[in-house]
């Protein structure tokens, strides 16, 4: 059965067919339902530098209550690791479908908490901690949200198309921040007593109305077939990943440190940086992210079909090296404080260089397992780099320029990251024309 499967696939991916009404339909239940958890993760990425050093940490000075958000931030990232092994196991076990409506809830539920959260000047030390915990949550949410909607779609798709599908999923996460970076800059425009007595709890709890949304459209999805038909692993699936397939583990791991690198150093580092340390209107470094994201949204599923045609590999690495390049200037452009070149910078770094890299690894980074195992071995290495990645990125950005008071040394933090993943990826093989391995 599992070899009519397989064959059945590749025949479909000589085809280059459209899309019928049950992809379709996993296409706009993945989208939206992951569009949803990103905003709820995001959100609080773009109201925290604004106003949870005031909330939150108000006995500290400046820089220190700064790097507190961020490290309450790294919390979330920290968390992704312990969700993507759970939510990987009962993924390979039970099936990608009932592992997307129990992230979605989990995650709608710990953001909701967080807009009705009481300060530090009425509940103490207890606000803090709350918050520490519920963004926790919030990762541990993630952490399967994050490969569980991927692999419906790539699985359910005709091989031509993968890259397209996986894509499209993966634009899901533009999606999301824009819908965050919407209402951040809505709220950022209040009278500051405002903001901080309650506009900035708004875009906390919309999230009710979104997820009710999101859970209507994921049931009414099919699990996808390869996953139905393909073997179950003979042992722990965890188990198994690690002792046979830890070179794609260690390869999906370095890359994913580079991604995730990238755009947190270029988005949510830089609105802190550029409204703290330059003085640059918060509306002003708000809606380059959100022109970014809007950018990037167009962008990635153009690079997905891309990666159909040529493959995922080389535009990965296109990716990774034009990343690397692009911060030796990055902030020395933010520094001139003009509102256009600002624009102009975070479009450039996170609508169309981070999107050779976030949208094709979308597709490349499961083609690289055998279904089952797929989602733990995927989850593996990229909540790992994710955490080393991203979820330190701007707390490490952050001490970096408070030790040295220059820009570059971050420029050669990310370095290093890109040159790693440089590295892995030269022992990584093409998988763009290849069927998926059972």
């Amino acid at each position: 059965m599992a070899n009519r499967t397989l064959e059945k696939a590749e025949n479909l991916a000589t085809a280059d067919i459209g899309f019928d009404r049950s992809m379709r339909r996993i296409l706009v239940a993945g989208t939206v339902g992951t569009a949803i958890e990103w905003y709820d993760f995001f959100i609080y990425g773009l109201i925290a530098p604004l106003v949870f050093d005031q909330l939150f940490f108000p006995k500290f000075d400046a820089l220190t209550a700064t790097i507190a958000v961020f490290a309450t931030f790294a919390v979330g990232f920290l968390a992704r690791p312990l969700g993507g092994f759970v939510f990987g196991h009962f993924g390979d076990r039970l099936g990608r479908k009932s592992v997307l409506l129990c992230t979605l809830l989990v995650m709608g539920a710990a953001t909701m908490a967080i807009g009705v959260l009481p300060s530090y000047e009425s509940a103490g030390v207890l606000a803090s901690i709350l918050l520490v915990v519920l963004r926790f949550v919030q990762g541990f949410a993630i952490g399967g949200e994050s490969t569980a909607a991927l692999l419906i779609a790539l699985e359910s798709s005709p091989m031509a198309r993968r890259g397209l599908s996986a894509a499209v999923i993966q634009a899901a996460g533009p999606i999301g921040v824009v819908l965050a970076s919407f209402a951040a800059l809505a709220v950022a425009r209040l009278p500051q007593a405002e903001l901080l007595s309650w506009g900035w709890r708004v875009p906390f709890l919309i999230s009710a109305i979104l997820v009710v949304l999101g859970v209507y459209l994921r049931l009414r999805i099919e699990e996808s077939a390869t996953f139905r038909e393909a073997p179950r692993a003979e042992t722990v699936p965890f188990l198994e990943a690690l002792r046979f397939h830890w070179q794609p583990i260690v390869i999906v791991f370095f890359a994913e440190m580079a991604q995730t690198s990238y755009f947190y150093l270029t988005a949510i580092f830089t609105i802190s940086f550029a409204t703290r340390q330059l003085g640059v209107p918060k509306d002003v470094i708000t809606q380059a992210v959100l022109a970014a994201n809007v950018v990037a949204l167009f962008a990635m599923p153009l690079i997905g079909a891309w990666s159909d045609r040529i493959g995922r590999k080389r535009l990965f690495l296109a990716g990774v090296a034009l990343a690397a390049a692009s911060m030796f200037a990055y902030y020395d452009v933010i520094a001139s404080r003009d509102p256009l070149l600002i624009t102009c910078a975070v479009v450039l770094a996170a609508g169309i260089i981070h999107p050779l890299m976030f949208s094709t690894e979308g597709s490349y980074f499961p083609e690289l397992f055998p279904t089952r195992i797929r989602f733990t071995g995927v989850s593996i290495g990229k909540q790992l780099g994710v955490v080393l990645g991203g979820g330190i990125a701007p707390l490490v950005a952050t001490t970096l320029y408070a030790q040295t008071g220059v820009t570059y040394a971050i420029t050669g933090y990310y370095v290093v990251l890109a040159l790693a993943a440089v590295i892995a990826l030269g022992f990584a093989r093409e998988t763009g024309k290849s069927r998926l391995l059972g």
